[in-house]
């Protein structure tokens, strides 16, 4: 009969050993290998292999490490461990070290039996990992089953590809472009939402009555919603916008009360105080009409409501937060400030010639279509729109739009022209998605191939070059100082033709060997909305790729307003070019926080702003939006959203002007009534706005999560897992150790692994690249988590740690390993650092953990490594408190000991190990305690949540190091030459 093992025992199968988890039953064992991750989780059937109990074997006394031996193996241990013991199920397996300040809102979620959170960070500051954060402890703690993502498409693989490496969640793309495939493998009757637990889905395409209805019936009980001020509108809004869709879809999916829902948008209030309210509403209905003056409103807010500046969280966890002292101080390297510079550019002559004709054209089109009909008025003027902005733009983006056919000019009503011309030829902040908004509009309303536009066209392409486009040779004059001065910018356009004929004009030609302006080592590549958000993606990998590791190399993206939201490029670039103003300034402030971000080495993000000086349009859209949006986010630390009508009021007043006026009067503008009128109510409305921000990031202010709770919560979780600090040490030693060539003195350091072991070169392979082992290329590894591709960080979840600490691990636990161990089980230390025999033990502990959840009651065995000392002999020990123990690994060794005594003394350690079992079974029921403790302090809030919680240990704990340290005094016998693996 086969014997039963209970959950938390150790086994021996397969020629390993491992732990039985909760899982199991007689008949079939589930089992995770002894220090080992969920990926490695087997099955075993004891009726048809062989399954042994299994006792772990104590320490060999002749296996003596030096001085870095037990901190070596307490780290690598550490790096291992994939379930941690803690209240936070899921930091121990995922992929990302989060910053302190990201914890906050995931303590807010875990205090709420059912999470709803408005997440309103900064830009840059990291809301996708907070969301990510908060879903992967939901699903580890078994509180939430499935998670939908809602999102624009053009995001849906960015987050997959975050939510996949960073927090190994697995989730489909339910896109208009894959819902075919995945409908095709669905079982009748069957929802792909039923199918498929872990979904990415456009808003777009889910929002419509057909598809919504699906989701809303099969919606996962956990859902984020991306950019979520897009999905609210004001109370006066039309019942026919995108936005309301949008926010139907979102109203039913949040009448289910025991739905979790995350709403993660860098900008709740849009300036209109009913949208913000609706946000609130979705979130939980009674702060749609909560009044947020009372302190009771405010406190319900800040249960659900996370909104702070970067100056907030720039440094964090200090003295200034209430802390005693800076221990746990986190500094965190967001670029320091956008230096600004406004660049202008004049017409050529030629140039100048065709601007005044085609404003001369639109202008009569205009006034003769005004007396029409309303709506032949409507066509003219976004033709008349389209016209102007594509001819600011390039010669290309003009020619484009001279000969192509205005999208307006199929209307049957003024009302259907306005929402076939507006998107294409405005700038709208909350504009229903980039994908295709980048195109050139058309602008011709007749069918006549010889019309007056289409010899227009002519002449437009007749001046692409900088010899005649100047704004080109104002970019490439530009572009050459950002380069000599290391930055890699990013230029961005309006239009795709504008893009592509600046890539063209850029770029060096291999094929003809056409050299470009910007220099033989500058690459230059365009990304537009012709490519799929995919190809984007690899399109930018590629341009980095090609510019390689080369100091002196430079690169140069071209990109048209389809990578200005959710995409981060700040590993990739540090300067912005605006090649075409926008119309409305948050597009700017969107272009720009692509690479004013988290993780943006330089200290200080250079922005670019080329206008036009007499070209009409450009000098007032700069000095009437953008420059007064900039001197608002300078005053408060924040972007404020100009409402959209009233940008669009001022943009409309100035060609209108211009259409009637021409560009030689634009002077007049400023003094002309109508612009008065349009600048005056923006300033007030936009002031209002401004002032209810800084008002609400006062009142509203995250206050529900002390800085103190999160330090007690950061310690402990440093305490199980380790710190950064740790990391870079054992790295360091470890690669040494191993063999490999590490360069550099500060911070960062890169490491050839060409002499180090095969076993830890094919470790790191999948991680670093066959390629990089095989050609014995530099790792380079930062001490900040932010890293690119490539490059590996010094935290406890990069894959490339995680490899070097199972190589370390596996090393020290097998004595018969080939090649260098630089950790040991055992270690005999003579040092000035004790005045008496001390002892350091190195303990693995398991514990059993049932945590309540809304699905029932959940099992888990998880494991924790611990130091524990003792002065003088095991029988009469006097145990040391564990901040002495962790010192202990500090100790440097004062002189050499010898072998032979070495050996005889840990042999009698060892041998007396059973009369600390007493105490180490008595340390594992204190830490048991206080893991009890920290589960139900974390979910405080909640009696529900805590209701049948607990955890004890399992028995007996595993003794994987002991070490020795000998008082450096006369007492010890004459000293022989020292031996390999022995203190030196």
């Amino acid at each position: 009969m086969a014997l039963t093992y209970s959950a938390g025992s150790l086994v021996k199968a397969r020629g390993r050993e491992w732990v039985v988890l909760p899982e199991s039953r007689p008949d079939l064992l589930v089992l995770r290998p002894l220090g080992g991750s969920d990926d490695d989780i087997a099955a075993v059937f004891p009726a048809f292999e062989a399954v042994d109990g299994a006792k772990f074997a104590p320490p060999e006394p002749g296996d003596l490490g030096d001085q870095r031996a037990a901190g070596l193996l307490r780290t690598a241990l550490r790096v291992g461990f994939r379930s941690g013991a803690g209240p936070f199920r899921s930091l121990a397996g995922i992929a990302v070290e989060p910053r302190a300040y990201q914890l906050v809102p995931l303590l807010m979620a875990l205090r709420q039996k059912t999470v709803r959170m408005l997440i309103s960070d900064d830009v840059g500051i990291g809301k996708t990992i907070e969301a990510g954060l908060v879903a992967s402890e939901l699903l580890a703690q078994g509180e939430a089953t499935g998670l939908a993502v809602l999102c624009s498409p053009a995001l849906a693989e960015q987050w997959q590809q975050e939510l996949r490496s960073k927090f190994g969640i697995d989730a489909e793309l339910v896109l208009s472009s894959t819902v075919s495939r995945l409908e095709r493998g669905l079982d009748l009757g069957q929802s792909l939402f039923d199918k498929y637990p872990h979904v990415i889905v456009s808003t777009d395409f889910i929002k419509s009555p057909r598809h919504r209805d699906d989701f809303v019936r099969h919606c996962p009980d956990l859902v984020i919603v991306d950019e979520a001020h897009t999905c609210v509108v004001a109370d006066d809004t039309s019942t026919a916008s995108q936005n309301q869709l949008r926010y139907e879809l979102l109203r039913r999916v949040a009448q289910d009360e025991t739905r979790h829902l995350l709403l993660v948008t860098a900008t709740p209030h849009s300036g209109k105080e009913s949208a913000f309210r609706n946000l609130l509403g979705l979130v939980k209905p009674e702060l749609a009409d909560v009044s947020l003056d009372s302190e009771a409103g405010r406190k319900l807010l800040a249960q659900h409501f996370v909104a702070r500046k970067r100056a907030d969280v720039r440094q964090y966890l200090t003295k200034e937060d209430g802390l005693t002292d800076d221990s746990l101080a986190e500094r965190t390297a967001f670029p320091s400030d956008r230096y600004f510079k406004d660049e202008t550019y004049k017409l050529s002559p030629e140039y100048r010639a065709l601007l005044d004709d085609a404003i001369a054209y639109a202008s009569e089109r205009v006034e003769q279509a005004g007396s029409q009909g309303k709506r032949e008025a409507r066509i003219a003027w976004w033709s008349a729109i389209a016209l102007l902005r594509s001819l600011v733009s390039s010669p290309r983006a003009a020619a484009q739009t001279l000969r192509t056919r205005s999208a307006a000019a199929i209307a049957a009503s003024a009302e259907e022209a306005d929402r076939l011309g507006a998107p294409l030829n405005s700038d709208a902040a909350d504009s229903d998605a980039m994908e295709g908004m980048d195109v050139a509009p058309g602008a011709e309303t007749t069918e006549d191939p010889r019309s007056h536009l289409a010899e227009l066209a002519d002449i437009a392409a007749q001046l692409e070059g900088p010899a005649k486009d100047l704004k080109l040779k104002a970019l490439i004059k530009h572009l050459k100082a950002l380069l000599a001065d290391g930055h890699n910018p990013i230029v961005f356009c309006r239009y795709i033709p504008t893009a592509e004929y600046l890539a063209a004009q850029l770029e060096n030609d291999k094929d003809s060997g056409r050299r470009g302006p910007l220099g033989a080592r500058t690459v230059v590549k365009a990304v537009t909305g012709t490519l799929s958000p995919q190809q984007r993606l690899e399109r930018i990998e590629k341009l980095a790729e090609e510019a390689g590791g080369d100091a002196a190399a430079r690169r140069v993206l071209i990109a048209t307003d389809c990578l200005s939201e959710g995409v981060n490029l700040q590993h990739h670039f540090d300067a912005v070019v605006h090649y075409d103003l926008a119309w409305n300034p948050t597009r700017h402030d969107q272009r720009e926080g692509r690479v004013d971000r988290y993780g943006q080495r330089k200290d200080q993000v250079r922005v670019i702003t080329l206008y036009g000086d007499d070209n009409g349009i450009d000098g007032k859209v700069l000095e009437v939006l953008i420059k007064k949006h900039r001197q608002i986010k300078k005053d408060l630390g924040i972007s404020v959203s100009v409402p959209d009508e009233l940008s669009t009021g001022v943009t409309d007043a100035i060609v209108e002007w211009l259409l009637m006026r021409g560009r030689e009067d634009q002077d007049a503008l400023f003094s002309a009534d109508a612009f008065k009128v349009s600048t005056a109510k923006l300033d007030s409305d936009w002031n209002s706005a401004a002032e209810r921000e800084k008002a609400s990031r006062s009142r509203f202010a995250q206050r529900s999560v002390h800085p103190q709770e999160v330090a007690r919560e950061v310690a402990a979780v440093r305490e199980a897992l380790g710190g950064a600090g740790e990391v870079d040490t054992f790295v360091r030693e470890s690669l040494g150790a191993l063999g490999a060539v590490l360069r550099g003195d500060g911070e960062d350091f890169t490491a050839q692994v060409g002499g180090t072991p095969i076993g830890l070169r094919d470790a790191l392979a999948p991680t670093v690249g066959a390629e990089v082992i095989e050609k014995d290329r530099p790792i380079p590894f930062r001490a900040d988590p932010a890293v690119a591709r490539g490059e590996a960080a010094l935290v406890r979840t990069d894959p490339v740690v995680g490899a070097l600490a199972s190589h370390v691990l596996n090393a020290a636990l097998d004595t018969q390993a080939d090649g260098a161990r630089p950790a040991r089980r055992c270690g005999v230390v003579t040092t000035d650092a004790v005045g008496t025999l001390t002892t350091l033990l190195l303990v693995r502990y398991r514990f059993h953990l049932t945590l309540p959840s809304r699905g029932g009651e959940k099992q888990l065995v998880a494991e924790d490594a611990r130091l524990v000392a003792f002065e003088g002999s095991a029988r009469k020990a006097k145990w040391l408190p564990p901040e002495r123990a962790r010192d202990l690994l500090d100790a440097t060794a004062s002189e050499s000991t010898d072998r032979h005594y070495a050996e005889r003394t840990m042999t009698r350690l060892l041998t007396q190990l059973p009369d600390v079992y007493g105490h180490l079974e008595a340390y594992g029921e204190e830490l048991a305690a206080e893991l009890d403790a920290s589960h139900r302090r974390v979910r405080q809030a909640s009696g529900e949540i805590v209701r049948g919680l607990s955890v004890t240990v399992q028995k007996p704990a595993d003794v994987l190091g002991a070490y020795v340290y000998l008082p450096a005094v006369p007492s010890v016998p004459a000293v022989a030459p020292a031996a390999p693996g022995v203190s030196a």
